[in-house]
């Protein structure tokens, strides 16, 4: 007998019993199906979406119109895995034989949940990997809402990290035909949170002893507010008045509430269509310098393996030239004046000057031109 709650799609109720809505019932088969062809909620919710596919209408008792929604991810999960559809009933966690007849076979029941077991340990294989990005659960776009770590692949299988709005990925698009969201390179965020409050790591533990630290990150359009615990931050014989004026030397605004530090850096970003790209602020700071260093040491390596290199005039006799406009842009890097290569390799290099500029082809041939054009005083 069904004992109440929500109207399952495909059953009517009449005097306590399901009875079959044969066009739902239809739609139920229809959606049964259509996972074991895309083998995946997501893209079975997508599909179904731009369908006009949509969860079941009912009349509440005092007369509210609910349902007729989008089906989510969560709404399919919920109608692929319920045993009401096979003829049963389930009460405090066990199933029984009910009154109403089944809308799906035993069979085909069967066969959706031996996938959505397989997805599943793909999944936890994905939070598992999901454990190295430190600002999992912590993070949170301009609305509020937590952005999570997603993964996409370069060449030689290199992993690239992100973290990205719920409503970017595809069970928070469901319905929705415009989503605003961010989707920010992890490594990049990471980067910069480390760098902009090293002050606060207590002495003798490692940088990354912050993460432990962060209570939330909350992005706005032109800021990166942080909570932070401060039973990880004080130092043996510091107080907290002294670990207040760490975090004021890198916010003068920061304050501590209770058991927590809150103190906000500038960020910026330029949108670009749904994403955004970090530009010439401070959030890219830590970025922008690890980019110059790395363009130098990419340049002495590419003249290495020319036997171009300034440094091993031996090899010289043997010198071959660079094979695309790639290689030929960043090799000059190599011949800079080397107090200029010494600034890029120390992150010394003046606050405005970036890899653009570095990479541009006007670049002077004598030395002291050259650090007029990068603006680097000799």
């Amino acid at each position: 007998m069904w004992m109440g709650g929500n109207i399952p799609l495909g059953y009517d109720v009449e005097e306590r019993n399901l009875i079959v809505n044969a066009g739902e019932a239809d739609q139920v088969r229809m959606i049964y199906d259509r996972y074991l062809e895309l083998g995946s909620v997501p893209k079975l919710a997508r599909q179904l979406a731009e369908e006009g596919v949509r969860s079941k209408r009912w009349t509440s008792r005092r007369g509210t119109c609910r349902g007729g929604m989008p089906l989510s991810c969560g709404a399919l999960y919920h109608i692929l895995n319920n045993r009401v559809y096979r003829g049963e009933i389930v009460h405090k966690g066990t199933a029984h034989k009910g009154e109403h007849p089944a809308i799906i076979s035993n069979t085909l029941f069967e066969q959706v949940q031996s996938h959505l077991c397989a997805n599943r340990q793909k999944r936890k294989s994905r939070r598992t990997r999901a454990a190295s990005c430190p600002l999992t659960g912590k993070i949170y776009d301009q609305d509020g809402k937590p952005m999570r770590p997603t993964f996409g692949y370069g060449r030689g299988s290199k992993i690239y990290r992100y973290y990205v709005s719920d409503v970017l990925l595809p069970g928070g698009r469901i319905g929705s035909k415009d989503p605003q969201g961010i989707r920010l390179s992890a490594e990049r965020i990471e980067r910069l949170i480390l760098d902009r409050l090293k002050l606060l790591v207590p002495q003798g533990q490692p940088a990354e002893a912050l993460f432990d630290a962060i209570a939330r990150v909350s992005l706005s359009s032109e800021r990166m507010a942080l909570s932070l615990h401060i039973d990880n931050l004080i130092q043996e014989g510091e107080c907290e008045d002294m670990l207040l004026g760490r975090a004021q030397r890198i916010d003068a605004e920061a304050s501590i509430e209770g058991e927590q530090l809150s103190l906000v850096l500038d960020a910026r970003p330029a949108r670009r269509g749904k994403a955004v790209r970090i530009s010439q602020h401070q959030l890219d700071d830590a970025e922008r310098r690890r980019t110059l260093a790395d363009l130098v040491h990419s340049a002495h390596r590419k003249l290495h393996e020319l036997n171009a290199s300034p440094l091993e005039p031996e090899l010289h006799r043997t010198m071959t030239a660079p094979v695309n406009a790639w290689t030929r842009e960043r090799i000059v890097i190599g011949f800079l004046a080397p107090d200029i290569q010494k600034a890029l390799l120390q992150g010394t290099a003046p606050p405005d000057l970036d890899p653009e500029r570095l990479l541009s082809r006007d670049m002077p041939l004598d030395w002291d031109e050259q650090r007029r054009f990068l603006g680097i005083r000799h």
